[in-house]
Protein backbone atom coordinates (compact mmCIF):
# COMPACT_ATOMS: atom_id res chain seq x y z
CA UNK A 1 0.00 0.00 0.00
CA UNK A 2 3.08 2.31 0.79
CA UNK A 3 4.61 2.22 -2.72
CA UNK A 4 1.27 3.05 -5.03
CA UNK A 5 0.44 6.20 -2.26
CA UNK A 6 4.63 6.83 -2.79
CA UNK A 7 3.96 6.90 -6.90
CA UNK A 8 0.89 8.90 -6.51
CA UNK A 9 2.25 11.45 -3.78
CA UNK A 10 5.16 11.92 -6.10
CA UNK A 11 3.61 12.32 -9.19
CA UNK A 12 1.24 14.99 -7.36
CA UNK A 13 4.48 16.44 -6.17
CA UNK A 14 5.67 16.79 -9.77
CA UNK A 15 2.94 19.06 -10.68
CA UNK A 16 4.76 21.58 -8.22
CA UNK A 17 8.43 20.65 -8.99
CA UNK A 18 10.24 17.91 -9.42
CA UNK A 19 11.68 18.25 -6.01
CA UNK A 20 8.60 18.14 -4.62
CA UNK A 21 7.38 15.34 -6.06
CA UNK A 22 10.81 13.67 -4.87
CA UNK A 23 10.81 14.42 -1.17
CA UNK A 24 7.10 13.55 -0.77
CA UNK A 25 7.49 10.16 -2.12
CA UNK A 26 10.54 9.59 -0.01
CA UNK A 27 8.36 11.00 3.10
CA UNK A 28 5.36 8.62 2.13
CA UNK A 29 7.92 5.70 2.01
CA UNK A 30 9.26 6.37 5.14
CA UNK A 31 6.20 6.92 6.74
CA UNK A 32 5.07 3.25 5.35
CA UNK A 33 8.16 1.69 6.88
CA UNK A 34 7.94 3.11 10.29
CA UNK A 35 4.34 2.37 10.38
CA UNK A 36 5.08 -1.41 8.97
CA UNK A 37 7.83 -1.36 12.21
CA UNK A 38 5.59 -0.25 14.46
CA UNK A 39 2.42 -3.05 13.62
CA UNK A 40 4.97 -5.76 13.65
CA UNK A 41 6.20 -5.18 16.86
CA UNK A 42 2.19 -4.76 17.74
CA UNK A 43 1.98 -8.37 16.42
CA UNK A 44 4.26 -9.73 18.15
CA UNK A 45 3.82 -8.62 21.77
CA UNK A 46 0.59 -10.71 21.96
CA UNK A 47 1.31 -13.94 23.31
CA UNK A 48 -0.79 -16.21 25.40
CA UNK A 49 -0.18 -19.75 27.42
CA UNK A 50 -2.27 -22.40 28.33
CA UNK A 51 -0.88 -23.80 31.44
CA UNK A 52 -2.35 -26.35 33.83
CA UNK A 53 -4.75 -24.24 35.80
CA UNK A 54 -4.77 -20.58 34.49
CA UNK A 55 -4.69 -18.77 31.17
CA UNK A 56 -1.87 -16.15 30.73
CA UNK A 57 -1.74 -13.30 28.30
CA UNK A 58 0.93 -10.58 27.64
CA UNK A 59 0.51 -7.76 25.14
CA UNK A 60 2.06 -4.34 24.95
CA UNK A 61 4.60 -3.08 23.28
CA UNK A 62 5.43 0.24 25.07
CA UNK A 63 3.39 -0.84 28.08
CA UNK A 64 3.68 -4.56 29.33
CA UNK A 65 0.43 -6.07 30.79
CA UNK A 66 0.69 -9.26 31.61
CA UNK A 67 -2.86 -11.77 32.57
CA UNK A 68 -2.94 -14.13 34.42
CA UNK A 69 -6.74 -15.63 34.48
CA UNK A 70 -7.56 -18.92 36.84
CA UNK A 71 -10.03 -21.02 34.25
CA UNK A 72 -12.26 -21.19 37.05
CA UNK A 73 -12.61 -17.26 36.91
CA UNK A 74 -13.65 -17.57 33.66
CA UNK A 75 -17.84 -16.96 33.09
CA UNK A 76 -18.01 -17.25 29.21
CA UNK A 77 -15.89 -17.15 26.13
CA UNK A 78 -16.96 -15.07 23.57
CA UNK A 79 -15.71 -15.07 19.58
CA UNK A 80 -16.04 -12.33 17.64
CA UNK A 81 -15.08 -11.15 14.40
CA UNK A 82 -15.62 -7.33 12.65
CA UNK A 83 -15.74 -6.97 8.86
CA UNK A 84 -11.78 -6.58 8.62
CA UNK A 85 -11.16 -9.56 10.37
CA UNK A 86 -13.49 -11.51 9.07
CA UNK A 87 -12.54 -10.43 5.23
CA UNK A 88 -8.77 -12.19 6.67
CA UNK A 89 -10.25 -14.88 8.26
CA UNK A 90 -9.14 -13.91 11.59
CA UNK A 91 -11.18 -13.66 15.10
CA UNK A 92 -10.83 -12.14 18.16
CA UNK A 93 -11.35 -14.75 21.87
CA UNK A 94 -12.59 -12.38 24.22
CA UNK A 95 -12.90 -14.02 28.06
CA UNK A 96 -15.13 -12.25 30.47
CA UNK A 97 -14.44 -12.63 34.16
CA UNK A 98 -16.43 -11.51 37.42
CA UNK A 99 -13.83 -8.47 37.68
CA UNK A 100 -15.20 -5.66 35.46
CA UNK A 101 -12.08 -4.30 34.38
CA UNK A 102 -10.84 -7.41 32.88
CA UNK A 103 -9.87 -7.12 29.10
CA UNK A 104 -8.27 -10.50 28.12
CA UNK A 105 -8.70 -11.33 24.78
CA UNK A 106 -6.34 -12.79 22.18
CA UNK A 107 -7.12 -10.89 18.78
CA UNK A 108 -5.82 -12.10 15.45
CA UNK A 109 -6.55 -15.80 15.78
CA UNK A 110 -7.36 -18.33 12.86
CA UNK A 111 -11.50 -18.51 12.92
CA UNK A 112 -10.86 -22.30 13.12
CA UNK A 113 -8.15 -21.79 15.66
CA UNK A 114 -10.45 -19.45 18.26
CA UNK A 115 -13.32 -21.79 17.98
CA UNK A 116 -11.09 -24.80 18.88
CA UNK A 117 -9.36 -22.10 21.88
CA UNK A 118 -13.08 -21.48 22.83
CA UNK A 119 -14.14 -25.09 23.54
CA UNK A 120 -10.98 -25.67 25.08
CA UNK A 121 -11.11 -22.68 27.67
CA UNK A 122 -14.90 -23.64 28.04
CA UNK A 123 -13.98 -27.31 29.09
CA UNK A 124 -10.86 -26.60 31.28
CA UNK A 125 -13.52 -23.41 33.01
CA UNK A 126 -16.72 -26.19 33.37
CA UNK A 127 -13.99 -28.79 35.21
CA UNK A 128 -12.25 -26.05 37.52
CA UNK A 129 -15.53 -24.46 38.59
CA UNK A 130 -16.71 -27.42 39.79
CA UNK A 131 -15.34 -27.35 42.43
CA UNK A 132 -16.30 -23.93 43.95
Amino acid sequence: MTVPLALIGGLVGQVISAGAGIGIAAAVLLAGLVAERFLARRVAAWGYAERREDLMIRRGVLIRRLSVIPYGRMQFIDVTAGPVERSMGLATVRMHTAAAASDARIPGLDTAAAAVLRDQLAALGEAQAAGL
